[in-house]
């Protein structure tokens, strides 16, 4: 029994290692991809470069325009792999123990919550209102791949910790959308989607362990539920719920499809998705009103909401007892975590463009969220710098 314990716990840690280096690599390439959208959607080629999002592709008789394609389609093994990630951390990583999970868990609800509150309070019945949700999320790869940064200042259990939370994050992400970013229910889709799952279920209940009949299933569950009205991207994390996990098993369906997954999601998916999302032709007046309601509440969010939201229901969850931090982890290093928490990027994109159908809202918040962004990871990095001391310096491999 404590053989296989710990042959579980090493897995899991490897596991665990292989997934933070992949997302690091993945973050130094979404931010490559991203000032290059940036540069060539203000260039000479700006008009030829936005045509390319705008063309009208058919796929097995469905009718996507680029841009939806990655966003509705590619980014749903995005969403696949984010389950899975988060089904991996509940059973047997770092959130299947109360105490471990506490400091995490209760972190990235405050970094949720504040910056949802900063937003509300600047945007409050106005036509922005309902990108509250904008500035709640953390972007797990550019977090990482900025502290990577300063991998010799750190300790290496905070790369962790901010891993960690940023997996929690996701799920109240994927939940956010799912309750208050769906379009009007179309509910005998809904049942049929309904239907799937209670396939799965029955599935995953009888010991069925192949790989190919959850993904078969997956694929009607994707179109059931992008008929309902639920974005379709939440079917990718549900499906993950239900593949079966085999912590023993290093060949089981479950590590085949995260292995599988991850370069193709980390390395062309991500990319992708930011090269296309920050094409953001800069106009004037997006600058001219970077103090405008929907600016200061996607900033100042990013910035301050994340950051006293992370530090402190971090605090509070050890004072009272119900976690404690990671050893030689400080609460100077949760402050700057709470910073690298304001990189928002990805999902933060993604609400954006559930939460708004005017273009031009679109593009201003895709801009204040590159802003919000840069400004969080580049205080972090100077925050964890100013204040690491020796005994915090272990290098994260």
């Amino acid at each position: 029994m404590r053989k296989t314990t710990k042959k579980i716990l090493s897995l899991t840690q490897l596991q665990f290692q292989s997934f933070a280096q992949t997302l690091t690599a993945s973050g130094n390439i979404v931010i490559t991809s991203a000032i290059l959208s940036l540069v060539l959607a203000n260039s000479m080629w700006s008009d030829s470069f936005a045509n390319i999002w705008h063309h009208t592709v058919n796929i097995g008789g469905l009718h996507f325009t680029t841009e939806a394609f990655i966003n509705d389609v590619l980014m749903s093994f995005f969403f696949l792999l984010v389950g899975l990630e988060i089904k991996r951390e509940l059973l047997i990583g770092s959130l299947s123990d109360f105490k471990t999970a506490a400091v995490p868990f209760a972190a990235a609800i405050g970094g949720m919550v504040f910056p949802a509150l900063i937003f509300a309070l600047f945007n409050f019945n106005k036509a922005s209102a309902s990108g509250w949700a904008i500035p709640m999320a953390t972007d797990i790869a550019f977090a990482l791949a900025v502290l990577q940064l300063i991998k010799h200042r750190v300790n290496k259990n905070l790369i962790v910790l901010l891993t960690t939370l940023a997996v929690v994050d996701d799920l109240g992400a994927v939940l956010v959308i799912a309750v208050f970013y769906t379009a009007q229910l179309n509910y005998t889709a809904l049942i049929a989607a309904a239907g799937i799952l209670a396939l799965l279920f029955i599935l995953n209940k009888a010991g069925i362990k192949t790989l190919w009949v959850y993904l078969i299933v997956g694929v009607f569950l994707w179109i059931t539920v992008a008929m309902s009205g639920v974005h379709a991207t939440v079917a990718g994390v549900v499906l993950a719920f239900f593949i079966p996990l085999d912590e023993e098993n290093e060949h089981s369906s479950f590590q085949l499809l995260t292995h599988f997954l991850e370069r193709p999601v980390n390395f062309f998916v991500l990319p992708l998705f930011a090269f296309c999302n920050t094409a953001i032709h800069i106009q004037p007046q997006y600058i001219a009103e970077i103090g405008s309601p929907l600016a200061l509440g996607i900033i100042l969010g990013l910035i301050f909401g994340k950051t006293i939201g992370i530090f402190l229901f971090s605090f509070l969850s050890v004072k009272m007892k119900w976690g404690k931090l990671p050893e030689r982890v400080t609460w100077n290093q949760i402050v700057g975590m709470g910073m690298l928490g304001g990189i928002g990027f990805t999902m933060s994109i993604f609400v954006t463009l559930l939460a708004f159908t005017d273009n031009a809202l679109i593009a201003q918040s895709k801009l204040y969220i590159v802003i919000g962004s840069c400004i969080s990871s580049i205080a972090g990095v100077m925050w964890l710098l100013l204040t690491s001391t020796k005994e915090d310096e272990t290098l994260i491999s």
